[in-house]
């Protein structure tokens, strides 16, 4: 070969380490429950897509702590009046 002609560089693609700890899509379905505080919580859980491990229990609490707001939250709608005595007719 003369000193003209240039070396055929081959580059190759590096291949992309298999990290275990990466983020990892769980790919678990949500089902909507038609209830829309029940329903962000449960879209919530998407966000553990997109975090490694140790980020999952951050967004767990969250939603168990949502879930269980929206529990009591039914506990303290108001409903229909208690059925009680009349004042008339308490004891004297």
């Amino acid at each position: 070969m003369s000193e003209s002609v240039s070396e055929a560089v081959i580059v190759t693609a590096a291949e992309p380490e298999s990290d275990p700890a990466a983020p990892a899509p769980l790919n678990v379905p949500r089902t909507p429950t038609g209830n829309a505080e029940v329903d962000a919580q449960l879209q919530r859980l998407a966000d553990t897509d997109h975090l490694a491990t140790d980020g999952h229990v951050e967004v767990y609490e969250d939603v168990h702590r949502g879930l269980r707001d929206a529990l009591t939250a039914l506990d303290t709608r108001p409903g229909p009046p208690v059925p009680g005595r009349h004042p008339a007719a308490a004891p004297r």
